[in-house]
């Protein structure tokens, strides 16, 4: 986690003193980003590959069940219209 530095000062930080403090931010922000990257742990391919399957077959089943619900109420709607219209 990046470390951040509160100052509680009266002073106002100068454009200056902002602009020379530049590089110094930098060099910690990739610092801090290298450490990090260090904890990326990447998946394996069977991993990977395992986990793929799941998504698309969960998306294929919620698709069957939204597509069923979509039928069910359409038919539903349309004989409440019926109904409705015939008096």
């Amino acid at each position: 986690m990046a470390k951040a530095a509160v100052i509680e000062s009266n002073e106002e930080v100068t454009g200056i003193q902002r602009a020379a403090s530049g590089p110094e931010r930098l060099l910690q922000f990739l610092k801090d980003t290298r450490q990090e990257m260090r904890k990326v742990n990447t998946p394996s391919r069977a991993s990977v590959q395992s986990t793929t399957v799941v998504v698309i077959v969960t998306v294929f089943l919620f698709a069957a069940y939204f597509y069923a619900v979509d039928v069910v109420a359409g038919k539903a709607i349309d004989e409440v219209l019926k109904s409705l219209l015939k008096h």
